[in-house]
Parts: C-alpha cells; structure tokens; sequence
C-alpha cells in the first residue's frame, strides 16, 4: 500500500494552491522598505530589522506570513546580492532563504502561549530568535564565505545576539501590545499626567546624555542609567503594556543616539555595556509587568467575582424582608380581623346586660393585641419605614424583648437614620439584634447599644456597637465564630465590615 502511493506520488507529483492576492504583494513590498530603511540606522549591536520580522509576524494573520517571507527575501537579496563576487554566491542566496522561515518557526511555536496573553514569553520568544538569527549569520559566514570574519565566532555570537534581542524587545513588545489592544483593556489603566511626563521623561535624558558625552563622560552615563526610573513607573502604572513602551522608548532612543563610526561593524565597547544591562532591565521590566499585569487581572476577577456574590446576596436580603413584610402585613390584618371580632362581641354583651364581662374581654383583648402585634414587629418592623431606625428599637416589640431580659441599658443613638435609605436601616436592625441576640445567649453582663449615622467623604453609613458593659470582659472564641457566621454576610452586602473588639461587637455598614 505504501509503495502504491509513493509510486502515485513519483508518477502525478504533488499539487499546491498558492493564492497571490494583490494586498499579499503589496504588504512584501512594504515590508522589504521597511527592512530596507531600517536596516541604514542599524548597527550589529542594535538592530532594528529583527524587531520588525518578529513584530509582523506577530501583527500579521498566519496566511499571510508568506508574503512577509518573501518581502524579507526581497530585502536581503537587495542587501547581499551586490555582494556575491566578494562573499559568494551561495552565501548571497541562502543565507536570505533562511532568515525569515527561521523566525516564523519560532514565533508559531510561541503562538499557544501567546494568545492566552502572557507576555513575560515575548522574553523567550526575543531570545530563542535572537540567538537563532545570529548563528544562522555567522553559520553562513563561517562555511560559505572565502574568508571568514577575522572576529572570533563568541565575540561576533554576543554582539550579534545582544543586537538583534534588543531590536526584538524594541518593536515586538508596541506590536504584542497593539495585538492584545482590546483584551484585558481594564489592565492599561488610564492614562494620566504622571505617565505622559515619565515617558516624555525617557528621550529627554537620551537627549541630555548626548549633549554632555564629549564634555562630561561620566554624566553622560549617568543620565542614560537615569532612564531606568521612569520606565520602571511606567510599568507600576501600566503593567506590561506600560513595560513594553518603556522598553521600547529606552532601547529606541539608545539605539538612536548611540555614536557610530559608520563602517559595517561600528561599535562602542561603552555603549554595549550598557546596552547589556539595558537588555537584563528589559527582561526584567517585561517580568514585573507581567507579574503586575497577572496579579491585577487576577485580583480584579475576584473583586468582579465577590462583587457579584454581595449582590446577589443582597437580592436574597431584599428578596426575603419582602415575604417578611407580606407575613408581617398578613398577621397584622389577622390582628386587626380578632380585635374587630372581639369588639363586637363586647358590644354584644354590653346590650345583652353583661357590661363587666364586656369590660374584662375589651382589657384582655387589648393586651394580648399588643402582644400580637409586637410579635408581628419582630417579624417585619414596619414602624421604621415610617419613623426611622432609631424609633423602631424604642417603640417597636424588640426593645419590649430587651427590657424583659432586664440587661439592656438604654440605647445611644446618634445623628438622623431617617437619611438612610430603608434597606440600609432595615439591614443595621437585623445586624444589630442579632449582635444583642448573641450577647445575650453567650455572654454574662449588662449590655450597652449604641450607634451613630451621619456622612463622610466616602459616603453615608452607619455604626452600630453592642458591648458588655464591663471594660475587663472579654468574648468568647464561640461568640466571634458565632458573629462571623451570622452577620458577616448580611453586613459584607451592604460594603460593611464586623469587627470584634475586646468586649464590644462593631458593625460598619455603607450606603452602596
């Protein structure tokens, strides 16, 4: 079977669809100028054309990475190809086929991990690439050319290497953040005057350093170590994408400014040094925005996630002091329903010749009605729509409870709750009895109520403290358990806190 189809193969060949599409053309042309223009402010130790393949391959759609191949191609046999009856003619054809698959291959290797938008990879990817590039140059070099570079193969290794990564982390980073412009666009965060100026801040000190490098020498350095401030805030602003334009404005300007002799191999020994610990800044400030980037996403996904959570905790709130009114209202009428009844009846005693027995039923009726409906107040404190929090623990059937119990002392309320919005109200007065109900079921003493409710310049709310009167006493762990468990959730909806205090449980909750 496989020889029937190898000989098939051998006989027909195999066909493949190249489709040449006009816009295909056009972006091979404008990548092979690109290249080309770059390529004249380049030196081997910044080289801004391995910046681009790796940004286009980036920017552009996989289908189209042919044409930026053959732009490439294009570029380089315009480059090397005067070139040939020095160098080679082999060396002039391959070395340009090379280049760019190369690249390609490592960026497709990289793409998995790329689109989950993790940049701290663009770090491996300017690495492998960098260092792909530069043993393809100096592979070719050494088996094709006449005569090879009188540079030893480590020194041309490092210089070439450290060039083309510092030209990947100067346009693949802007390319990597255009790409991911609309994902996770609440991570940029907004630009202020502080950004602006720090990178505003970047190309002045290039500027400075080279208006005092031939009087000044060691300030000139200074100023270009200078840089790394405003980069570094630009990437506790911004996270990576604050990181890669800092990179990139650093790496730009340097490259800019860095003196050149013109001749194919201009260097400067001083600069390189520094372009070395620029390139160890860059992969670190590449890290530290990716690690600020992730931990702020990851934050704000729970910040989204515990919001959503008090929401619809305070819908399930709302949701059942609704069917607490309704139950509340029903029993109210059921109350009202009895008296009626019981009214009439001692009417009817009254006219029967029974006024004394009409008159016990009428007092009998009147207390266990005020009974009942104190009991309905416990269930749904209908008085605080009307007169307020504050009234309703003094009016309503839950400072009845508490006089019973003969431990409450009078309540301290201050300011005017009236302000509030009613589920914050109806919310502290569920909050509160709760803390008293504890109190009073694992703790021994006298208890003191107080609150206090007014506004500051993070909005209104309200204070509520329910404390053992005796400053020595301490709760117990089952009472804080027991609080935790209890009201940490009706009071974290309404963006509160509880807090237990040597002797006092305090509550916090905010108008939201």
């Amino acid at each position: 079977m496989l020889m029937e189809v190898f000989g098939q193969w051998w006989r027909k060949g195999t066909r493949i669809g190249i489709r040449i599409h006009p816009c295909g053309l056009f972006l091979a042309a404008a990548f092979a100028v690109t290249c080309w223009a770059a390529r004249q402010t380049s030196l081997d130790q910044f080289y801004l054309v391995a910046g681009l393949r790796v940004g286009a391959l980036l920017l552009v759609p996989l289908r189209y990475w042919v044409f930026l191949i053959l732009g490439d191609y294009a570029h380089l046999a315009y480059v090397v190809l005067p070139l040939s009856d020095e160098l080679g003619i082999a060396w002039s054809i391959l070395t340009p086929a090379c280049i760019m698959p190369t690249i390609a291959a490592i960026v497709r290797l990289h793409k998995s991990v790329l689109q989950n938008g993790s940049p701290a990879w663009l770090i491996s990817l300017a690495a492998i690439a960098a260092l792909a590039i530069s043993s393809i140059n100096i592979a070719m070099a050494e088996l094709l050319w006449p005569v090879p570079p009188d540079i030893g193969i480590l020194q041309r290794l490092i210089r070439y290497s450290v060039g083309d990564f510092l030209g990947i982390l100067t346009l693949a980073p802007l390319a990597f953040a255009w790409r991911l412009r609309h994902k996770h666009a609440a991570e940029v965060g907004r630009v202020t005057l502080i950004s602006v100026g720090a990178a505003v801040a970047i190309p002045v000190l290039a500027v400075a350093s080279v208006y005092v490098r031939a009087e000044q020498p060691w300030l000139s350095g200074s100023l270009l170590f200078a840089m790394g401030m405003p980069a570094v805030l630009l990437t506790c602003l911004h996270g990576w994408r604050g990181a890669a334009a800092a990179v990139s404005l650093v790496n730009l300007v340097m490259g800019i400014t860095m003196p050149s002799t013109g001749q194919p191999w201009s260097f400067d020994s001083t600069t390189f040094v520094i372009q070395q610990i620029l390139a160890v800044v860059g992969i670190t400030l590449l890290a530290l925005g990716s690690s600020i980037s992730h931990h702020f996403n990851r934050l704000r996904t729970e910040v989204i996630a515990s919001s959503e959570v008090i929401s619809q905790t305070r819908k399930a709130h709302t949701a059942s002091e609704l069917s607490l009114r309704e139950r509340a209202a029903d029993m109210n009428r059921i109350g009202e329903g009895i008296d009626l009844h019981l009214s009439e009846t001692a009417d009817w005693l009254i006219r029967q010749g029974h006024p004394r027995v009409a008159e016990n039923l009428i007092s009998t009726s009147a207390f266990y009605s005020r009974k009942f409906r104190a009991q309905a107040s416990l269930v749904y404190p209908t008085a605080l729509e009307h007169v307020g929090l504050y009234l309703a623990l003094q009016i309503g059937g839950i400072s009845d409870v508490w006089q019973s119990t003969e431990r409450i002392l009078q309540p301290r309320l201050f300011g005017d709750p009236c302000r509030l919005p009613v589920a914050l109200q109806l919310a502290t007065y569920r909050a509160l009895t709760e803390a008293v109900s504890l109190l009073l079921q694992c703790e021994q003493g006298q208890i003191r109520v107080s609150a206090r409710c007014g506004r500051t310049r993070f909005g209104s709310g309200i204070v509520v403290v329910a404390a053992i009167v005796d400053p020595g006493h301490r709760l117990s762990d089952a009472t804080i358990k027991a609080v935790t468990d209890r009201l940490a959730g009706r009071v974290l909806s309404h963006g509160g806190t509880v807090e237990c205090r040597q002797n006092r449980i305090r509550m916090l909750l905010r108008d939201t």
